[in-house]
């Protein structure tokens, strides 16, 4: 595959949809997605953990509570990518819920209708993670999430990276904030399901248009992708 550096892009490779299926086998390596970008999330092969990337470094986070480097051989089923080019940045001095400060996430958007990227460099009063587990057979991602560890952190500073994707994407996509964590030591975080921001600074970069790759694996050729509970099982998976 071409490398494509639009920095209006965002690239996604395979649909939430499959892995609500179980498809966790890899379909591209770390070799091959960080031509795509240098910022963004998704999981990895097994499910066996979350992956965070800014600044061009990419990270995985285990649910044993480590983060490490990505090495070449290490395959994902799925993830979103980007070139990351903020154009409007804000400053936060007071603490706000999930709710509150997403509510002033949503007043940085041009559209709800339009892909953004987004970074959030701050302290956290509280934060809650957690980390899909290694799968050994495929499962439906909603049995998969159900021993996965859920982390709690209180007064952490650390790096929140994700995106907001149109509710027109929910399936190929996680429509809304879709954000992981990792704390300034790079030693832990995951896929983010609350927090309390106390202060931090929000960076925002609105992407022009999604390249979608769908990948000829055998798990993927196979997959049922049309979800009777679509809604339910991401938020199942989501939280």
């Amino acid at each position: 595959m071409a490398s494509v550096k639009d920095s209006g892009e965002l690239f996604q490779l395979s649909t939430m949809s499959s892995l609500l299926d179980g498809v966790f086998e890899g379909a591209m390596n770390y070799d091959e997605i960080k031509e795509y970008g240098d910022f963004g999330i998704g999981t990895f092969e097994h499910l066996d953990g979350e992956m965070i990337a800014f600044d061009g470094q990419f990270y995985r986070l285990r649910g044993d509570g480590t983060a490490t480097p990505l090495k070449s051989e290490d395959r994902t089923p799925f993830c979103s990518l980007t070139y990351f080019q903020p154009t409007v940045e804000k400053k936060f001095d007071q603490p706000l819920q999930k709710s509150a400060f997403e509510h002033e996430l949503k007043k940085l958007m041009a559209s709800e209708n339009l892909f953004y990227a987004f970074r959030i460099d701050g302290v956290f009063k509280e934060m809650s993670t957690r980390t899909v587990a290694y799968q050994e057979k495929p499962i439906p991602m909603t049995e998969a999430v159900k021993t996965q560890p859920i982390f709690h952190f209180n007064n952490i500073k650390g790096t929140v990276v994700g995106f907001w994707s149109p509710v027109f994407t929910q399936g190929i996509a996680v429509s809304g904030f879709h954000l992981h964590f990792i704390d300034e030591e790079r030693k832990g975080g995951g896929h983010v399901f609350d927090y309390t921001l106390d202060h931090g600074t929000v960076q925002v970069d609105k992407k022009s248009h999604m390249s979608l790759y769908t990948p000829e694996t055998k798990g993927f050729l196979n997959a049922n992708l049309s979800r009777d509970d679509l809604e339910k099982e991401i938020k199942v998976t989501e939280g």
